[in-house]
């Protein structure tokens, strides 16, 4: 049996879904496959919005999820209301994403449905996730996960699904541009959205702007390096603008969980 039909059978079981859909790759493709497979009725996308959520990212999802003719409901979560979220510890996901799930259970309840799922895959297991723990505890179904369904897979069927999303950059909350333990503010948020929303308008499409106090540590793909030194006088001078004193490029380039990275030396 493909992934594929792996999935389609373990969605079949689950029978009615609520999931957690940020407009993101693996969130529309669950969104589309669960539509596919159990029907519209029996499938409710649910985006949060909240300070740590871009609204171009939250526009994004809401005219993909109406594309693709699903039922989606907008709720309003604020996390940097959660202490342990704001002060920022390691385990800052952790804390976040069981806030956020106990509001999707109480809407799959309301609502009737089965299950509430997520987009975690195959190739998340890689990474350092404290969100899983969450997701474990409050019985959070992963499909992509359960049948082995990796981040090029999931592009693969997307583009033979026709879903725009295909080739879209992976993309991660705000809070993740923060060092671990230093405080998550609306205004440093805020500071990252616009830096990253101007390095996009230059044309980059993968863009991480890390914030270590008054510097701006960017991380875009290698082939970027090049293209990035010829706009740097402009990139410097734009995010002084928004409050940075100096702006860097990490020779490294753009990587998933790269602020784990100070613990992990330290070990």
């Amino acid at each position: 049996m493909n992934k594929f039909c792996r999935l389609k059978k373990i969605l079949t079981g689950l029978k009615s879904v609520v999931i957690a859909y940020s407009g993101g790759l693996d969130s529309t493709f669950l969104l589309k496959a669960a539509i596919d497979t159990l029907g519209k009725k029996n499938v409710l996308a649910v985006t949060a919005r909240s300070e740590t959520y871009p609204d171009a990212e939250y526009k994004e999802a809401r005219r993909i999820a109406q594309d693709i003719g699903a039922k989606h409901l907008t709720i309003y979560t604020s996390e940097l209301n959660i202490e342990n979220f704001r002060t920022n510890p390691i385990n800052r996901c952790y804390y976040c994403k069981k806030e956020l799930f106990k509001r999707l259970d109480e809407i799959k309840k309301r609502y009737r449905m089965a299950y509430v799922t997520d987009g975690t895959n195959f190739d998340d297991l890689n990474d350092i996730r404290y969100g899983r723990k969450a997701a474990l505890e409050l019985g959070v179904k992963s499909p992509l996960l359960e049948a082995k369904i990796t981040k090029a897979d999931i592009r693969n069927f997307s583009k033979r699904l026709k879903l725009k999303t295909w080739n879209k950059p992976s993309f991660a909350c705000l809070a993740s541009r923060i060092p671990f333990n230093s405080s998550i503010t609306a205004k440093a948020l805020n500071r990252i959205d616009e830096a990253e929303r101007y390095l996009r308008e230059l044309g980059f499409k993968q863009v991480r702007v890390r914030l270590h106090n008054h510097i701006a540590r960017i991380e875009l793909e290698r082939n970027d390096f090049q293209r990035a030194l010829k706009f740097s006088e402009r990139i410097t001078s734009k995010l002084r603008s928004f409050g940075f004193a100096y702006a860097t490029l990490d020779l490294k380039g753009y990587r998933t969980g790269s602020m784990h990275e100070v613990h992990l030396t330290r070990k």
